[in-house]
């Protein structure tokens, strides 16, 4: 019996002992390993991190950055304008408008059997509808009569040759027409350019360039027109063609500034001339043409104004004699540059100019190219109206 006894009671100790054992290994199971921080604060831990002994490769592939190369502006094509002389014979197809009244017109009339006072009528009202003025035709015709009545010519070659000649004269081939480019007492030659609104003032300016660079001189740009933010930028472009630098100012500056600056520019860097473009103004406007004279007082300051060049529209006809004639009082104009004569019948206007403001023309346009501004040559103009064919 104690032998029963004491076997139960090592029984009920082994299980207490095996109870001990394996509860606290469940409850660690359930519960995570932490620390008390403070009374009734338990804080998780986290398991330390290790850092790789490798890099790991991205998940994602990514190119590496392109970085784009930006190019430098190219430096602008410095052109070659072609050599003026003999440019105005070359051009002579453009003046076909003007040959159906100075040329195959009036020799068609001149050529017939008899010439009464009807025909000499229809010459002269050809003449003033070409814009050569009332006295400028009917002198023209005077004189065209007398040949007829003391040679007596009558075949086509003969009056061509008369007509040739009568219209040279009118032309005044004996007038200055070179341009003052050339620099002298040690500054540069200025030319002033000047003209109305919408002439085309500030192309031809461009052009003008050109021909200088075409006959040898070196150039630099003035872009006195301040009211036109499109001015400047416009005459920039026109010089760095041909290799010009241009000297400008702010937009609405004061351009008679402008115009002094470009002048002392030119004489600092050595050019032999300084090509001034002004802004449009109308004739009539007393303010803007007191202005233009304000702008070449100031640039006198330098030295006298060697050219002053009046751009005008030969589409105008008539009423460029008045422009003409203001802006002459307001700065002296020394040249014409007479523009479009390839859109328009009435070159006569050239005639015009010249006998009633005693004005030559020195430079003439016949089309849009950069290089279809000529030097006048009266002898040459005459030619291409009257046409080789006629």
């Amino acid at each position: 019996m104690e032998y029963v006894v004491a076997s139960l009671i090592l029984l009920a100790v082994l299980i207490v002992g095996a109870v001990g054992l394996v509860v606290p290994r469940l409850r660690r199971r359930e519960l995570p390993p932490s620390e008390q921080t403070g009374a009734g604060t338990t804080t998780l831990e986290r398991p330390p991190v290790v850092p790789p002994t490798e890099e790991l490769p991205p998940l994602v592939e990514r190119p590496a950055p392109v970085q784009e190369e930006v190019a430098e502006p190219a430096a602008p094509t410095i052109e070659a304008p072609e050599p003026t002389a003999g440019r105005l014979v070359r051009l002579r197809a453009r003046l076909s408008r003007s040959q159906s009244v100075f040329g195959r017109g009036l020799l068609s009339v001149l050529s017939r059997d008899h010439l009464d006072e009807d025909a000499w009528e229809e010459i002269e009202d050809s003449l003033i509808s070409a814009d050569v003025g009332v006295e400028a035709s009917q002198v023209l015709v005077e004189r065209l009569r007398e040949r007829v009545r003391v040679l007596g010519t009558r075949t086509v070659a003969e009056v061509r040759a008369q007509l040739a000649e009568e219209l040279t004269a009118a032309l005044e081939p004996e007038l200055d027409r070179s341009l003052k480019t050339a620099p002298h007492d040690g500054r540069p030659a200025v030319v002033l350019v000047v003209g109305v609104n919408g002439a085309g003032k500030t192309t031809t300016c461009g052009k003008i360039a050109r021909v200088l660079v075409a006959d040898g001189r070196t150039v630099l740009l003035g872009a006195a027109d301040t009211f036109r933010a499109a001015a400047a930028e416009q005459l920039a472009t026109w010089g760095e063609r041909v290799g010009a630098e241009t000297v400008r100012g702010p937009e609405g500056g004061d351009p008679a500034s402008v115009a002094f600056d470009a002048v002392k520019r030119g004489i600092d860097v050595g050019v032999d001339t300084v090509l001034i473009d002004t802004a449009g103004r109308l004739q009539n406007k007393i303010g803007l043409m007191d202005e233009l004279g304000k702008v070449k007082r100031v640039v006198e300051k330098h030295g006298t104004v060697d050219e002053t060049l009046l751009i005008l529209d030969a589409t105008t006809g008539q009423n460029g004699l008045e422009q003409a004639r203001v802006f002459t009082e307001a700065v002296e104009v020394t040249g014409v540059v007479l523009t479009k004569l390839d859109g328009t019948a009435k070159g006569g206007i050239v005639i015009a100019v010249q006998r009633k403001l005693g004005i030559p023309v020195k430079l003439v346009g016949l089309g849009e190219g950069p290089d279809d501004l000529a030097p006048f040559e009266p002898a040459a103009f005459v030619e291409a109206l009257l046409g080789s064919d006629a």
